[in-house]
């Protein structure tokens, strides 16, 4: 890798907790694999410092950073300038500074949507059923709508999220071709037949996730009935710890194919490597460094 010196460009990842971040992995990697004198960083920073530490990123002439959980959403009001995807989420996860301005963009939907074809999934023109409506699950819902899925059936739980996700499908069914519906999750009957109706079920929620590892969003009876679970029907996590939720565990017993959320986070952020230095990441050498 390069040695750092007085022209090195930093990038980095702001939230609470990063340290347990892959990120610093994959970009460091990929600027030494092209030879780029990038260096990224993660900075414990939440929404109560969040606007000093961005105002002193922009002073620096930092190029760009990311956002995790909890400042995605504070920093839409924080940016110059929003992309599309994040303007209709709400949400922000790649900032790039252009000679002091902030354009805000949400990569994680875009990481989705690749992940999918990483998989063998070509899902345009296809119907999703989308279970959460928090971050990472508007940031799926919004790119999918504009990449061109046909149809997507969102349930939610009645919590904070819901009324946001009311806006969101507005926007959607408003600014794109895509017939977005919202649900609530406690329906039984509408979920099962949306599902039987489906391409791909996908759980954008952290249900199942460790160490909460015998939780699933499902109840597992369902998973036995051939007319919800058929069929064709491709089911997705966007949990990667553990690598097979009990979720998907009982899919793939059931025959379907499934695919969990490493490789979403994998091209998420080489979409904002892409942004920030106008190459692509080396995705495949990564892979087989930090995701195998």
């Amino acid at each position: 890798m390069k040695e750092i010196t007085g022209n090195t460009i930093l990038t980095g990842l702001l939230g609470s907790p990063v340290k347990h971040s892959k990120s610093p992995l994959m970009h460091n990697k990929a600027f030494e694999l092209l030879d780029l004198d990038y260096r990224y960083l993660c900075f414990e920073i939440d929404e109560s410092n969040l606007k000093a530490a961005t105002d002193g990123l922009k002073v620096m002439g930092v190029r760009g950073f990311n956002l995790t959980m909890p400042n995605k959403n504070l920093m839409v009001e924080l940016c110059d300038e929003l992309d599309i995807s994040s303007e209709i989420a709400g949400a922000v996860n790649t900032v790039v500074n252009d000679n002091g301005r902030f354009k805000g963009y949400t990569t994680d939907g875009i990481g989705f949507m690749r992940s999918a074809l990483d998989a063998g999934h070509d899902i345009v023109g296809k119907k999703i059923v989308l279970l959460g409506a928090g971050g990472a699950a508007t940031a799926i819902l919004t790119q999918a709508a504009l990449d061109g899925v046909n149809e997507i059936d969102v349930f939610s739980i009645g919590d904070q999220f819901f009324g946001r996700a009311e806006e969101i499908v507005e926007k959607l069914n408003a600014k794109t071709s895509c017939k977005v519906r919202l649900h609530d999750f406690d329906d039984d009957s509408i979920l099962k037949n949306a599902i039987a109706s489906a391409d791909i079920l996908t759980n954008a929620t952290s249900v199942g996730m460790a160490p909460n590892i015998d939780a699933c969003i499902i109840d597992d009876d369902w998973f036995k009935d051939k007319s919800v679970f058929h069929e064709g029907l491709v089911v997705a996590d966007i949990i990667y710890n553990p690598l097979e939720t009990k979720f998907l565990k009982q899919a793939r017993e059931a025959g379907l194919d499934t695919f969990n959320g490493m490789y979403m986070l994998l091209y998420q952020g080489a979409a904002s490597f892409k942004l920030w230095t106008g190459k692509d990441m080396p995705t495949e050498e990564i892979k087989k460094l930090y995701f195998g």
